[in-house]
């Protein structure tokens, strides 16, 4: 007869295989590893890394501690800008039903842990996720002591989840997107991770294919939810936050608000210089247009601005602009780069069409909710493959187009410009797609709050 303390050793409360684990663990550590200088290359670009960096190895100060210590705290983990800004809603109506707790909000990228500070009533409390190493992850939890956790779309990390379920803290997954790509990635590795999808106590899905897929993976059905994507309501909303940026000021000072402006969403390298290309053809025909790029990695707007007036295009940027003034206005400008991070939602109402980012000279795509909640004509190009049911629902409505190569985007565009009704019929149609499909913050708030660790806590 096995003993039980040696079964437990044996298994965590995820029925993985210590085996498993130790194999897992040992691989982590030895990418992490091999992986570090690039990730250090990669922060100190971006700029801010040294912001709290010990959370991310499961270090505190003496402030962070004494705010965790003896309260109840949710832990809600999201893990960049997108993530915060779909979460924000939820977290507040949380907030509103459960004023005893506290809540722990946590980020992975430091973009996504400004967007926590500017978007919630505070200061907050906010830590970086730690980095998937066991030690780490332990003393995270030990400092944080979570009655629960909530993890926003598919951030599974094992160690983390590990921890979790050996101290028996319920783990709840939302707005679950799992891609074929992804699905295939984790059915790989089923001995890793079915048990760790098994042991999840709530999961909202996005659709019935994603809830499918998960239940394949190894969720338990009879927790798997399909609560509908947050991601329409986050843009409804982004629409009503107050701005940041005095927009009509910004185009007054380049001479752009009476123009016809063509806005390029979240774009990735390459696909400047080619907007850069097709604007100089279609001026031509339309001198009102002008072109405004904002690049899904902001850091990139000065290399984006001298390969563009290599080009001779006149290039201003957002970050080198700060007041409007009559007596500092600037020279009229082609091109607008907005390099700058949480003012892309502001800027839509004040353009005329949006092509959509990492669609045509890079893979996956960008969402296009934002543009549509703001009731604008969208253009994709074809690869949409992280946005695959959103684009194929918009398409059905009629609501968008997508173009296949770069020129029947130029053809595209044409009409478009051409043609001001058929712009105008399509931003409709795009606000009519994100208004159906609102409601997924209700759901997902309803699936969380009939569970026991979380509803034991709800204001009677």
């Amino acid at each position: 007869m096995r003993d039980p303390k040696t079964e437990k050793e044996l298994t965590n409360p995820a029925g993985t295989p210590a085996w498993v684990q130790w194999g897992y663990r040992g691989l982590f550590n030895l990418g992490l590893g091999l992986s570090a200088p690039y990730y250090a290359r990669r922060m100190a670009r971006r700029g801010g890394w040294k912001d709290r960096l010990g959370q991310r190895f499961g270090r505190y100060d003496n402030s962070f501690i004494q705010r965790c210590h003896g309260q109840t705290n949710l832990w809600f983990h999201a893990v960049s800008v997108g993530e915060v800004l779909l979460s924000v809603p939820l977290v507040k109506r949380l907030e509103n039903k459960l004023p005893s707790v506290q809540w722990i909000l946590s980020a992975t990228t430091t973009t996504g842990m400004a967007q926590w500070h500017q978007q919630m009533p505070g200061p907050p409390a906010t830590c970086f996720y730690p980095i998937d190493r066991r030690p780490w992850v332990r003393q995270s939890m030990e400092v944080i002591r979570p009655k629960a956790i909530i993890l926003s779309e598919a951030e599974i990390w094992p160690n983390f989840l590990w921890e979790a379920f050996d101290r028996r803290i319920p783990v709840f997954l939302i707005n679950a997107r799992i891609s074929e790509k992804s699905y295939l990635r984790y059915h790989r590795f089923r001995s890793i991770f079915a048990p760790l999808f098994g042991s999840l106590s709530g999961v909202g899905t996005q659709n019935d294919s994603d809830a499918q897929r998960l239940m394949a993976l190894g969720c338990d059905s009879s927790k798997v939810f399909v609560t509908g994507n947050m991601k329409f309501d986050a843009a409804l909303g982004s629409q009503s936050r107050p701005s940041t940026l005095d927009i009509p000021a910004l185009l007054r000072a380049h001479d752009m608000h009476e123009k016809t402006l063509l806005l390029g969403s979240s774009t990735h390298a390459g696909e400047e210089a080619m907007l850069a290309d097709l604007y100089l053809k279609l001026r031509q025909s339309h001198p009102q247009l002008r072109l405004i790029i904002a690049p899904r990695h902001f850091e990139r707007g000065s290399q984006i601005a001298t390969a563009l007036r290599s080009k001779e295009l006149s290039v201003a940027c957002r970050s080198e602009w700060s007041d409007a003034s009559e007596d500092s206005r600037e020279k009229p400008s082609d091109v607008l780069i907005l390099d700058s991070t949480g003012e892309l939602a502001s800027l839509y109402p004040h353009v005329d069409l949006v092509f959509i980012g990492k669609s045509m000279l890079a893979r996956g795509g960008q969402s296009p909710l934002e543009a549509a909640s703001a009731g604008k004509p969208i253009l994709m190009g074809p690869h949409m493959q992280n946005f695959r049911a959103i684009t194929r629902t918009f398409l059905e409505k009629q609501a968008a187009r997508q173009v296949s190569d770069v020129a029947s985007l130029q053809t595209t565009l044409t009409e478009l410009l051409e043609h001001p009704q058929e712009r105008d019929r399509l931003g409709k149609a795009a606000r009519d797609v994100v208004d159906a499909n609102l409601g997924a913050v209700e759901r997902t708030l309803e699936m969380l709050c009939q569970h026991p660790s979380i509803a034991e806590h709800l204001t009677p």
